[in-house]
């Protein structure tokens, strides 16, 4: 029987999770009080659609409650959410997963914590951006970078410049002639739509190509793609909301860091909780103050307001001007082809990281962890264990006996990491990370 879920709220973060969980048959019904969302939700998924605050009782006690596996609260008020979740556990929701934008209910001295809400995960989007922002830092060639098993594995996505050795040549000569590279080219990005590559896939310019390899070879996998990584030392930030403070917060002892705010009362404002991060009073737009403030000194540039346009804007400015890398936020996800395409090195999504977060956590109860989703490109990682019964084992077949839909990009086995090549034999219990289409995940789950 197919799990049944409960979205409370179809702004960007529930629309899409409803989207992707629409996919795997489960049983879905949205809730929202605004009447535009619900009609979109309607024309988009199969799902059942209730008009209506979701932290009303009377709302929530039109659904039975007892039946429902996951409730998830995804407004943008962490008050609606809250309320919502205690609702609906003590209406016997089985389990409440909560989206929080303040972190204050994660503070040890916190007076009221998620736990008095009976929230069993609690999802912050912001945080989950600021994390993703520092890791592109740190790899600074990346357009993408996702880690796994506790930092051991890294998926790299790289856009392969006309300079790249790799241009003109196929996945399995690349790989011969890197003997001491282990690395999987689990999917390329070319020309809007994506594809799980085999050994006689050529790689071609502008290829965004995402490499899975041990953590501790990501640099070397970053040359040889021909885009070695850079030292970051200036960091500039466009905003100062909630993603702009924490990686103020986070990077100011790490990096000479610098945020550009407009409004001079929140640059007061959070001056002073930025103890070693300089903020700049003036216009992120206005070339002639950009230039004031040395903008072609930064090393990396981040747009993080909550306007969108500001974000393209800025970051294309600062791109004219020469920083070597800049990162740009969004809200909206349909904006991120578009973006990508004109110049900006990376593009990064709290609600994006959001959807993933929450995926993750229904996936893994049911033992099928999805542990992310590129929404732009269509593909889902997926990790699976090697049980008694499969055919793999039943039948002694090898990687090279693989389905050409899926990619087999790292096993972990007894704490070891392997990075398979055609000859590597699996064995019961091995824990294997897949990537593959949506629609295809189940043609690994069968096989293993």
């Amino acid at each position: 029987m197919s799990l049944r879920i409960v979205i409370v709220g179809a702004g960007q973060v529930g629309y899409n999770l409803s989207k992707s969980l629409a996919k795997e048959d489960y049983a879905i019904t949205v809730v929202d009080i605004d009447e535009k969302k619900c009609l979109k939700v309607k024309n988009a998924i199969d799902a059942k659609v209730v008009l209506g605050n979701g932290a009303s009782q009377r709302i929530l006690q039109q659904i039975d409650m007892t039946n429902i596996d996951y409730f998830l609260a995804l407004t943008s008020l962490d008050e609606i959410n809250l309320i919502a979740s205690k609702t609906a556990k003590t209406l016997g929701a089985k389990k409440v997963i909560a989206r929080l934008r303040s972190t204050e209910f994660s503070h040890k001295d916190a007076v009221l914590s998620p736990n008095h809400f009976e929230i069993d995960h609690v999802s912050y989007p912001e945080k989950a951006a600021q994390k993703e922002i520092e890791k592109l830092i740190r790899r600074t060639s990346a357009v993408e970078v996702i880690s796994f098993n506790n930092d051991q594995i890294t998926l790299l996505g790289i856009k392969l410049e006309t300079s790249s050795p790799l241009v003109g040549r196929s996945v399995k000569n690349v790989k011969l002639a890197n003997p001491f590279i282990n690395h999987q080219t689990a999917v390329i990005y070319r020309e809007d739509s994506s594809f799980v590559p085999h050994d006689d896939t050529i790689y071609a310019k502008d290829d965004v190509c995402y490499f899975i390899c041990k953590t501790v070879d990501v640099d070397a996998v970053q040359k040889m793609t021909g885009k070695p990584t850079f030292k970051v030392r200036n960091v500039m930030i466009l905003g100062s909301g909630k993603i702009g403070r924490l990686l103020g917060k986070s990077l100011q002892y790490d990096y000479n860091v610098k945020i550009l705010e407009k409004n001079i009362n929140k640059a007061n404002k959070y001056a002073a909780t930025l103890n070693n991060t300089l903020m700049l009073v003036g216009d992120g737009l206005d070339a002639e103050f950009l230039e004031s403030e040395n903008i072609y000194e930064m090393d990396c540039f981040i747009s993080t307001t909550q306007n969108e346009k500001t974000n393209m804007l800025g970051s294309l400015i600062a791109k004219h001007q020469g920083v070597k890398q800049v990162i740009m936020h969004v809200s909206t996800t349909s904006y991120i082809k578009a973006i990508r395409g004109i110049g900006v090195d990376a593009v990064v999504s709290k609600n994006i990281s959001a959807v993933n977060e929450v995926l993750k956590i229904i996936r893994s109860d049911e033992d099928k962890l999805s542990v992310s989703r590129f929404e732009e490109i269509d593909i889902e990682v997926v990790e699976l264990k090697v049980k008694e019964n499969s055919d793999f084992i039943n039948r002694n077949l090898s990687i090279k006996d693989l389905p050409a839909q899926i990619c087999l990009g790292a096993i972990l086995r007894k704490d070891h990491i392997i990075i398979p090549n055609n000859q590597t034999q699996l064995r019961i219990d091995d824990e294997l990370l897949f990537f593959t289409k949506s629609e295809d995940i189940n043609i690994a789950e069968e096989l293993f």
